[in-house]
C-alpha cells in the first residue's frame, strides 16, 4: 500500500459502489502504488483522441515518472481515484491542490485542480459524473472548497461533465483552453441534479432485471420437481418473449435440451449474451456461478438460493461476499432468498418466480420483502380481481428477500416513472434508509398512489438496517406526511390498492350512500363517522329495487355537487342468480360512467357474482339473457338524464383515463376505510402542489452567525453536551425564543429573594428528574401573590418530597394561563431531523397524541402540525373555552425548526411546557444537546449500501 513518506493512512471510507446511468455498477477507490499494472493497461486502451484531450499533446504511454505520480498520492495534497469493473480501471480522476499562482501547495490553500480520463468504451455511462461527485466529496472533507480545471474546447464531454453538475461556475477562455472554476459547496440545482441522476440510474439498474431480452436458469434439476424447474416452467409456461436457458453443471455433455429449452452445464457455454440469471442452487456453489455470470456479462442476478443472513452470522458475512462479488462484475442482485420477479408486459411477460398462479395483467407494482406475503398479495389480487381484462392486475411484481442489493427504493426509482404502472403497493417488514424512502416517497406520491404496509418494527433477520431511535409510531407518521398510505395489514394494502387503480381520486370528503338495505345503509353510514368523512343520509331503495333503479339512484346521487363519492350498498333479492348480479353491475357501471370525475364504491353482502361482474369490463361481463338492463322512459329519474342531455357535456376523461372498474367489498368498514385513505391521499396532493415556505419575517430575530459561534465555542468543551440554563436560553434567544427566567431555590430565603427578583405572583416548581414536568404529582405551585405563601409551599414541598438537594427547586414569574404543549426536536441517524409537538400532561404520553413533521418546517406543515393531534380541539375553543393564539405557537415551532436545520450540531431541543395563551406563548422550560451531527449521505455522493 502507501509508503511511509506518505501522510496519511489509506482512507477505505472512500471506497463506494455506484450505479452508473445505464443501471450497471462500478466500485470507486483511491488509487493506491499496488496499482501502477493496473493504470498501465487501463491507458493502452484509451483511444489517441481521449489521450490528446487528457495531456493537450499526443502522449501514447505513460512514462515510469508518470505512472509513479499517478500511482503516489498522500491523499490529502494529492488525491487519486479509480473507477473499476471486474477489479480493473475504466476511468480515472485526481485532484492536487494549488496556491493562487497555481503551482503545487498545501493547507490552508483551499483551490485544486481536477483532471478526468475514462476509457472509451465506458464513456456515456455517467462514470465522470460520478467519480466528480465523489472527488468533491474527498476534497471538502480535505479542506478543499474550489475546483479548477483545464479543458480544450473540443472537449464537449468533458466541459458538459462540469457544466451539468450544478455547482457556482465561472467560465474563462484563454491561450486556447477553457478554464472552468467552481465551489465545491452542494447547492440546490447541484442536490436536484445529483437526484436526478440517481434516479435515472437505479431505475434503469431495476428496469434491466425486469426487462431482460434472455434469461438463464440456473440449477435447473434434471427431474420434475424443485425451484430451478418450478421457475424454468413459470418463464416458459407465461409465455417469456426472450431467449430462456437452463443450466446445471450436471447435465450430461450431449443434453442440449430440457422440456424444448436450450440446456448448457455453464452460462460460460451459451452462446450470446444473457441479461438475467436466475440462481436456484445451494449457497455454497453461488459463488462459482456469480463468477462465471459475471465473466459471461450478465447484467442482473435473482438470487433464490437460501442460506445467508436469515441463517445466522456466517450466513450473513456469506450474504456481504455475494454483494461484493456480483458489483465488481457491475451486477445487481435481487435477494438473495428472494421469492423471484414477475412482468406481465406483453412485450416481456416474464414470471421468474414460484407464484403459483401467475398473475393476471394491470397497472399495479407489488413489492414485497417476504415471499410468503408476496404469496398471499398476490393471491388475493388474483381471486379480487376475477374475470378482469386487466385493470386491475399487476404490472411488476419484486419479492426482495434479504433485499442485500436491490431494495424497496431502487423499485420505487423505477415506478416513479414507470408507464406502465399507475398504483404502488409495498410489503415492507424493514426501511433500512428511511431519510431516502421518505424523500422518494414524497416524490412518488405526487405522480401516483403509494400504499404501504409497514412491518411493526422486528427487522427480520436477513435484513441490514440503519439503527433508528425512533419510535414505530413516529415513523409511520413520517411517512404520511411524505404522501405515503399507511395500512395496517395486507387485507387492507389490496382493499385500497384496487380503489385507487380502479377509481378516481374523490375531490372531498362528502359521501352519498344508497342501496337496498337500510340496516346496511346505516353501517356504512355509521362507519363513515368513525372514519372521518361526512355521509348524506342514507338513500333506501328498498329490497324490491331493480337494476334500473340503482341505475338511476347512482347517476343523480353522482350529479349532485354535494357528493364528491358514492357507495352503493346491495344484498341478494330473493331468486336472482348470477344473471341479476350482472345485470346490476352493469346498471352500476353504466351510471358512473356518465360522470367519470367520482369514486364509486359496492358493500355487497353474499353477492360474489356482483363482485366478479363489477370486476369485468363490459364486453366480458356475463350478460343476462334478455339484454342489458333498461330504464323506462317514463321512470321518474328518467328527468335527470333528459337534463343532463340537454346541458353542457361532461368534461371527456384524461387521455389515461381506461375503463372504470367498480371495486366491491364484502364489508362496510373495508370500503369505508380505503375510501378514507383516497381522500386523505388527494388532500395531500392537493397540497402538495403549493407546498408552503418558510416565512421571511423569522429572519429579523434570527442570529445565525452569532449561534454559530456560540455552538463552536460550546463544543471546545466536550463531544456530546447538555447545556446549563443560561447557554439555552443564550442559544435560543439568537432565534429570537425566550424563555422564562427561573430562578434556583436552594433555601426558603433564596426563593424569597428570587421572587423579589422576578415580582409576584410566582411559580415554585422542584425540577429533579422524577418530579419535573409532573404537576399531577404536586411538584408545582403557582399563583404565590405574596412571601408568606411562598415560604408555606415550599415547606410544604420539603416535607412532602425531600430535602431542597433532592427537589432542586426553582422560583419562576406566573405566566398568564393556557394550555400547557410540549415541543421537541431530534436528530435521529436513519430518518434525519424530526420536529414533534403534543399537549403536555401524562394523558397525551399515555396516549401517544403526539405529531411529528421532518426538519425543515415550512409554515403550512407547521400549521398541520398543530391540528393533527387529537387534543387539538383544546387549542380552538374546545366546549366554550377561549381559542389560544396558535399562530405565535406555529411561529415557535418554525424557530425551532431553524435553529436545527441550521445547526446540525444541536441534536436535540426540548421546550416544556410551552403555555399557549390567548395572546402570545411563553416558554417556560426548555433544555438543548449539542453533539458532532450525524453524518448525512443524502447530501454526499450517490453510493449504493456499504458491504
Amino acid at each position: 500500500m502507501q509508503s511511509a513518506s506518505d501522510r496519511h493512512e489509506y482512507p477505505a471510507h472512500w471506497e463506494a459502489d455506484v450505479v452508473l446511468r445505464d443501471g450497471g455498477t462500478a466500485r470507486i477507490r483511491p488509487i493506491t502504488v499496488d496499482d501502477a499494472d493496473r493504470l498501465v493497461s487501463f491507458y493502452e486502451q484509451v483511444s489517441d483522441e481521449s489521450k490528446y484531450y487528457r495531456f493537450f499533446a499526443p502522449y501514447p504511454r505513460l512514462s515510469a515518472k508518470d505512472v509513479h505520480r499517478f500511482t503516489h498520492h498522500d491523499f490529502v495534497d494529492r488525491v487519486g481515484l479509480a473507477a473499476t469493473v471486474g477489479g480493473e480501471f475504466i476511468a480515472t480522476v485526481r485532484y492536487d491542490r494549488i496556491g493562487a499562482e497555481g503551482l503545487p501547495a498545501s493547507a490552508p490553500a483551499d483551490e485544486a485542480e481536477v483532471a478526468f480520463l475514462v476509457q472509451d468504451a465506458h464513456q456515456g455511462r455517467g462514470v465522470a459524473s460520478a467519480l466528480l461527485e465523489h472527488i468533491g466529496a474527498v476534497a471538502r472533507e480535505r479542506g478543499i472548497r474550489r475546483f479548477a480545471a483545464e479543458v480544450l474546447p473540443a472537449n464537449v464531454k468533458m466541459i458538459k461533465v462540469f457544466t451539468d453538475a450544478g455547482y457556482t461556475q465561472k467560465r474563462s477562455f484563454e491561450d486556447g483552453v477553457v478554464r472552468l472554476e467552481f465551489d465545491l459547496e452542494p447547492t440546490d440545482r447541484s442536490l436536484a441534479v445529483q437526484y436526478a441522476r440517481e434516479q435515472r440510474a437505479e431505475s434503469r439498474s431495476v428496469q434491466r432485471l425486469l426487462t431482460p431480452g434472455s434469461v438463464a436458469v440456473v440449477g435447473v434439476g434434471r427431474t420434475p420437481g424443485g425451484v430451478g424447474r418450478s421457475v424454468l416452467g413459470n418463464i416458459r409456461d407465461y409465455g417469456f418473449k426472450g431467449r430462456l436457458y437452463a443450466v446445471n453443471k450436471a447435465f450430461p455433455d450431449e443434453q442440449k435440451e430440457l422440456d424444448g429449452i436450450s440446456a448448457h452445464r455453464s452460462v460460460r457455454d451459451i452462446d450470446g449474451p444473457v441479461d438475467l440469471a436466475v440462481v436456484a442452487v445451494p449457497a455454497e456453489h453461488v459463488p462459482e456461478v456469480v463468477a462465471e455470470c459475471g465473466a459471461h456479462g450478465v447484467q442482473g442476478l435473482v438470487v433464490l438460493s437460501a442460506g445467508y443472513a436469515e441463517s445466522g452470522p456466517d450466513g450473513r458475512e456469506r450474504q456481504r461476499e455475494l454483494v461484493r462479488h456480483a458489483r465488481a462484475y457491475g451486477m445487481r442482485i435481487i435477494g438473495p432468498n428472494a421469492f423471484g420477479i414477475i412482468n406481465t408486459s406483453p412485450e416481456v411477460r416474464l414470471n421468474a418466480s414460484l407464484a403459483p398462479e401467475a398473475p393476471r395483467p394491470g397497472r399495479i407494482g407489488l413489492f414485497a420483502q417476504s415471499g410468503a406475503i408476496g404469496i398471499a398479495l398476490l393471491s388475493r389480487l388474483h381471486r379480487r380481481g376475477a374475470g378482469v381484462t386487466g385493470e386491475t392486475g399487476v404490472s411488476t411484481f419484486v419479492s426482495s428477500g434479504n433485499r442485500a442489493d436491490v431494495s424497496g427504493n431502487d423499485v420505487l426509482q423505477y415506478w416513479y416513472d414507470d408507464p406502465h404502472t399507475d398504483v404502488v403497493l409495498m410489503y415492507l417488514e424493514s426501511i433500512g434508509n428511511p431519510r431516502k424512502f421518505t424523500r422518494l416517497a414524497r416524490r412518488t406520491a405526487a405522480a401516483k398512489p403509494l400504499v404501504v404496509v409497514q412491518g411493526a418494527g422486528t427487522t427480520p433477520q436477513g435484513h441490514a438496517v440503519r439503527a433508528t431511535r425512533l419510535p414505530h409510531a413516529t415513523v409511520s407518521a413520517l411517512l404520511r406526511q411524505a404522501g405515503v398510505i399507511r395500512v395496517d395489514t395486507i387485507t387492507e394494502l389490496v382493499d385500497t390498492g384496487l380503489l385507487l387503480a380502479r377509481q378516481p381520486l374523490p375531490t372531498g370528503p362528502k359521501v352519498a350512500i344508497l342501496g337496498n338495505s337500510e340496516s346496511l345503509g346505516l353501517l356504512t353510514y355509521d362507519a363513515c363517522v368513525a372514519e372521518g368523512l361526512q355521509p348524506s343520509t342514507p338513500l333506501d331503495l328498498t329490497t324490491a329495487a331493480t337494476p334500473e333503479d340503482f341505475h338511476v339512484a347512482l347517476a343523480g346521487a353522482l350529479a349532485d355537487d354535494a357528493c364528491d363519492a358514492v357507495i352503493v350498498t346491495a344484498i341478494p333479492a330473493v331468486g336472482e342468480g348470477s344473471a341479476g348480479d350482472a345485470a346490476l353491475a352493469e346498471a352500476l357501471r353504466s351510471a358512473a360512467e356518465q360522470v367519470p370525475g367520482k369514486p364509486v364504491l359496492v358493500v355487497h353482502v353474499e353477492l360474489g357474482g356482483l363482485a366478479e361482474a363489477l370486476s369485468a369490463a363490459t364486453s366480458t361481463a356475463p350478460q343476462a339473457a334478455s339484454g342489458p338492463p333498461t330504464i323506462r322512459a317514463d321512470h321518474p329519474f328518467r328527468a335527470l338524464d333528459r337534463l343532463r342531455a340537454t346541458s353542457a357535456p361532461a368534461e371527456p376523461p384524461a387521455a389515461e383515463t381506461r375503463e372504470r372498474l367498480i371495486p366491491a367489498y364484502p364489508a362496510a368498514e373495508r370500503a369505508v376505510r380505503a375510501l378514507a385513505d383516497a381522500v386523505q391521499y388527494a388532500q395531500w396532493r392537493r397540497e402538495a402542489a403549493e407546498p408552503g415556505k418558510v416565512p421571511e419575517s423569522l429572519d429579523a430575530a434570527i442570529d445565525e452567525k452569532g449561534a454559530a459561534a456560540l455552538i463552536d465555542g460550546l463544543l471546545t468543551r466536550g463531544q456530546g453536551l447538555t447545556l446549563g440554563s443560561e447557554e439555552t436560553c443564550e442559544l435560543l434567544g439568537k432565534y429570537g425564543i425566550q424563555v422564562h427566567r427561573a430562578l434556583p431555590a436552594t433555601a426558603a430565603d433564596a426563593a424569597v429573594q428570587a421572587a423579589a427578583t422576578l415580582g409576584y405572583p410566582v411559580a415554585l416548581k422542584a425540577t429533579a428528574p422524577h418530579l419535573r414536568h409532573r404537576a399531577d404529582l404536586g411538584g408545582v405551585r403557582l399563583d404565590l401573590a405574596d412571601e408568606e405563601q411562598l415560604r408555606r409551599a415550599y415547606a410544604e414541598l420539603t416535607e412532602l418530597f425531600g430535602t431542597p438537594d433532592e427537589l432542586r427547586p426553582v422560583v419562576q414569574g406566573m405566566a398568564p394561563r393556557g394550555v400547557d404543549t410540549v415541543i421537541r426536536a431530534v436528530i435521529d441517524p436513519a430518518a434525519g431531523a424530526v420536529l414533534s409537538f403534543g399537549l403536555a400532561g401524562a394523558a397525551s404520553q399515555l396516549l401517544g397524541d403526539t405529531a411529528h413533521r421532518l426538519i425543515p418546517v415550512t409554515d403550512r406543515e407547521a400549521a398541520t402540525l398543530v391540528r393533527s393531534i387529537r387534543t387539538a380541539p383544546l387549542l380552538f375553543g374546545w366546549r366554550g373555552s377561549t381559542p389560544v393564539d396558535t399562530p405565535a405557537l406555529e411561529e415557535l415551532l418554525l424557530r425551532v425548526s431553524r435553529l436545527v436545520d441550521d445547526h446540525p450540531e444541536v441534536v436535540a431541543v426540548t421546550l416544556e411546557p410551552v403555555v399557549v395563551a390567548p395572546r402570545g406563548l411563553s416558554v417556560l422550560g426548555a433544555s438543548v444537546r449539542l453533539a458532532p451531527p450525524p453524518a448525512r449521505d443524502d447530501l454526499g455522493p450517490r453510493t449504493l449500501p456499504a458491504y
